[in-house]
């Protein structure tokens, strides 16, 4: 008889154990798919708005390089003193990307993740 009960205890415990599992892995699976969601609709977003400033920043570039050509009696020299200035600002990028962009992109991305670390090990954040 208790071989019968230890047997019995040991398929509930199996049982348990076996749906602990597989609830795990569709937890992981259901996490997975929204972090997946998440970065993709901010990605898109992202992307939409750079296309709208890119467009934005191309005709204000090439109004304001009309005006200065006329300013100066040539239309080509506002386009040569635009591409300088971006020329320039290329140059200042170069120089300094460590602490305008990696340092705080790099931050960024960091406490991105720290935050959803916190959230998922912290139940009153959720």
């Amino acid at each position: 008889m208790e071989s019968n009960a230890t047997t019995n205890e040991n398929l509930n415990l199996y049982e348990k154990a076996e749906n602990y599992t597989k609830t795990s892995l569709e937890l992981i699976k259901l996490k997975t798919v929204a972090a997946s969601a998440d970065v993709l609709s901010t990605l898109t977003s992202r992307i939409a708005v750079g296309a709208v400033v890119a467009f934005f920043t191309l005709f204000l570039n090439i109004g304001i390089s009309l005006w200065i050509g006329k300013e100066l009696g040539e239309y080509y020299y506002g386009f040569f003193i635009i591409a300088l200035f971006y020329l320039i600002v290329a140059i200042v990028m170069h120089k300094s990307q460590h602490k305008l962009i990696k340092t705080p992109i790099g931050n960024m991305i960091v406490s991105s993740i720290l935050k959803e670390t916190k959230k998922d090990t912290n139940p009153d954040l959720n």
